[in-house]
């Protein structure tokens, strides 16, 4: 006699669950009903459900970011159940109605996703000129294209790209994490290559280098840019400053070495997503402050730009607007050395919304609506302060049904964000360009 679980003895309305699982019409309601779930989580803005918030937002995630892959797998099982006869029964037309809405709801997303690049382009246009391409060098302009390429998104976790290769685990400080990668074309062009820097998120507790920014450096790389990835120290060994200490010490190593590596170390554009658009802005905000560079007081650590993604930018006010993730406990406990009260100013100086000045470097700062764990209002707040300060433009891109994390693999919203981000470095760079000639042109 086979094995049977007891879980399987378990009756409901006379039935046991073997029977309720084998039923095809009861199975097809059951992931109809997941399938409506899963796109639920994902149309609406969900914050105040305390940390059950990291699984909601993991699924949410995935949903909106891979619409189409969705509609995709429940048409195909919407197909299979029909044949099998599911709907002579009235679970099995429950099942469909439910699964029908779900792909309306999915449709949707995956629409929204492709509206964003009107979004992106308004944005540009308000800031620059409407004519912003053409002051893009007419050598690089073609890397500016707005047509993406389908073959991206249709395979999104596909992060190889023709033409750029990768040099790993280059050492820049002592300590076990202080490695880069640099991403750089095949072959280098003649002149040397504008440089962006990449600072890894999760939490300022996890996380690689390896795994986070890979389209957007893949992108600019096949594009005639160097792209530079760092590990830095974590916590909850590592108490901040550590990790700002260790992504200006990268920095530094940048500006005195990537020249070897075809780099222009005079323009260089800090990004990084999360934790890393945290860390990304306060490099830019804080550049050659000395207290935050022991032992290389000396070194250059300005930038030119900034573009960080749905970053946390206020360690002081954080639970202002919500109180979905006791930030301000987390961040006590685990990445801080001391709580607010005790050291007020090092709280302060890790919140780049407390260090916008009028010297800050042009920034495109991008987040998602919907994001669940790094607030949009946090984001907005952080932009009015360096607007009302920054003598240099300030982009905010707010994207409309977007989650966290959008941008980590190939979707129909991060090959837009690629184009987006590459049109604003391309512009950032061309100005630098021309600047530089003025600068170099002999005097008479």
């Amino acid at each position: 006699m086979p094995f049977e679980p007891n879980i399987w003895r378990y009756r409901c309305g006379g039935r046991t669950l073997r029977d309720f699982f084998m039923s095809s019409s009861d199975c097809y309601l059951s992931l109809s009903v997941v399938a409506v779930l899963l796109t639920f989580s994902a149309s609406f803005r969900v914050r105040r459900i305390g940390f059950v918030i990291i699984p909601y937002f993991f699924f949410a995630w995935v949903t909106i970011e891979l619409a189409w892959l969705h509609i995709l797998t429940l048409s195909v099982i919407s197909i299979w159940f029909i044949s099998q006869g599911v709907l002579a029964t009235a679970a099995g037309i429950n099942g469909f109605i439910l699964a029908i809405m779900s792909i309306i709801g999915l449709s949707r997303l995956h629409r929204q996703s492709q509206q964003c690049a009107t979004h992106y382009e308004q944005v540009l246009e308000q800031h620059f000129d409407t004519d912003y391409i053409n002051a893009i060098d007419p050598k690089r302009r073609q890397y500016t294209d707005s047509i993406i390429d389908e073959k991206r998104w249709l395979k999104p976790f596909n992060m190889r790209r023709q033409g750029v290769c990768r040099l790993r685990n280059i050492r820049y400080g002592e300590h076990a994490r202080h490695i880069l990668d640099i991403y750089q074309p095949s072959s280098l062009p003649e002149t040397p290559c504008p440089v962006l820097f990449q600072i890894h998120g999760g939490g300022w507790t996890i996380g690689t280098k390896d795994h986070q920014g890979l389209p957007l450096m893949n992108h600019l790389a096949s594009r005639g840019w160097l792209c530079v990835a760092i590990n830095y120290r974590l916590s909850p060994q590592n108490r901040f400053p550590a990790h700002i200490e260790d992504a200006k010490r990268a920095l530094a190593w940048v500006k005195e070495h990537i020249s070897e590596y075809g780099g222009d170390r005079h323009f260089v554009i800090a990004t990084g997503g999360s934790a890393g658009g945290h860390l990304s802005s306060l490099l830019a905000l804080s550049a050659n402050q000395t207290e935050l560079q022991p032992g290389f007081e000396e070194a250059d650590t300005s930038v030119q730009g900034c573009v960080p993604f749905y970053g946390v930018y206020d360690f002081i006010d954080g639970n202002a607007d919500c109180d979905a993730l006791p930030i301000t406990d987390f961040l006590a406990d685990v990445v801080m050395p001391q709580r607010p009260h005790e050291v007020p100013q090092l709280w302060q100086q890790a919140s780049p919304t407390s260090q916008a000045h009028s010297d800050a470097p042009p920034f495109f700062v991008i987040h998602g609506s919907h994001d669940s764990l790094a607030i949009v209002e946090e984001a907005r707040r952080f932009v009015a302060a360096l607007r009302a300060t920054s003598q240099n433009p300030v982009l905010y891109a707010e994207l409309e049904g977007a989650q966290h994390a959008f941008e980590i693999f190939h979707s129909v919203r991060t090959e837009h964000t690629l184009t987006a981000v590459c049109r604003f470095v391309e512009y950032l760079y061309g100005q630098y360009q021309k600047s530089k000639l003025i600068t170099d042109k002999p005097q008479t």
